[in-house]
């Protein structure tokens, strides 16, 4: 699975940052995508990154300043035209719903899929087989979420060297074993697939965060995550604008990576008065709380 970031800026777009949007790549096999925001220029960054409309099922809206939907209605157009026929889901919070109707209507889009909008209110927003998706208000000048994507634990894997010490070849059989079935092997041993499967893997915890202010029930909420995404809109030095606008700074939003537990923060939502030579210094200055924080740009792509 891979979290790819179309645009990392914050409030307007800039020669070096678009504003926010976020890519999960490969949450329900390679060709499943959702998009965390849509901020304006979204469908344009796509063309230069591993993202196709088509595949993406859900879109989570974190809160609706223009930098986080005002991208919305050109994808969904866009989405219609380039032949999707499946149904999306979106999330956001209230407003969401009249906002898109509006826009499509007025602008004469009509969709070749269906859209289905959920206004959401803190707590659990659905559980499939694989994921549980939840969300938490955070503090900023307009209501705003944060997720939490938990994924179910996966299956253990193929011990190899087991097999090795116990002279199993390789062979169909061996996807059988994997799934804990018996086998029996070409020499006529009867094998417990069961015995040669490790234990489960523990699920992946992903928490994708609005604007905010740093918050206690923010650290609750994205508590031991693997990866956290965390809004760091200025410097240190700046702490006051950040109060000011509603935005966290690089020592408030690696203090919470660090009081949660979490074992990696990438910042995003930078503000255009800083330009990619100043990121060094922007990543140090986080990384004196929390050694494990990337800061990241425009088409960057990691892997979770």
């Amino acid at each position: 699975m891979e979290i790819i970031f179309l645009g990392t800026g914050a409030g307007i777009p800039g020669k070096e940052r678009n504003v926010s949007a976020i890519a999960l790549k490969g949450v329900n096999g390679k060709n499943d995508t959702w998009l965390i925001d849509c901020g304006e220029g979204t469908q344009h960054q796509m063309l230069h990154a591993p993202v196709k409309a088509n595949q993406i099922s859900r879109i989570f809206i974190t809160h609706l300043h223009g930098d986080h939907i005002f991208g919305l209605p050109g994808f969904l157009g866009s989405r219609s035209f380039q032949g999707a026929t499946s149904t999306l889901f979106i999330y956001g919070p209230e407003g969401l719903k009249g906002y898109i109707e509006q826009a499509l209507t007025i602008s004469g889009t009509h969709l070749n899929y269906e859209v289905k909008i959920e206004e959401i209110k803190a707590g659990q927003l659905f559980q499939s087989e694989r994921w549980q998706v939840s969300c938490c208000e955070l503090d900023h000048r307009l209501t705003s979420y944060g997720y939490r994507f938990a994924e179910a634990d996966r299956p253990g894997k193929l011990d190899v060297t087991k097999l090795e010490r116990d002279g199993i070849p390789k062979g169909p059989w061996l996807a059988d074993m994997k799934k804990g079935h018996e086998v029996t092997l070409p020499d006529g041993r009867v094998i417990a697939g069961s015995e040669y499967v490790t234990s489960p893997l523990p699920g992946r915890i992903i928490a994708i965060l609005g604007d905010t202010r740093p918050t206690e029930q923010t650290v609750k909420f994205v508590q031991h995550a693997d990866l956290l995404v965390h809004e760091a809109t200025f410097m240190d030095q700046e702490e006051e604008a950040a109060k000011k606008y509603g935005h966290s700074t690089t020592l408030e939003a690696s203090g919470v990576a660090k009081r949660a537990g979490v074992k990696r923060l990438i910042l995003t939502h930078i503000s255009s008065r800083y330009r990619q030579q100043d990121m060094e210094k922007f990543k140090e200055e986080a990384r004196r709380q929390f050694p494990n924080t990337e800061v990241a740009a425009d088409f960057a792509v990691y892997h979770v």
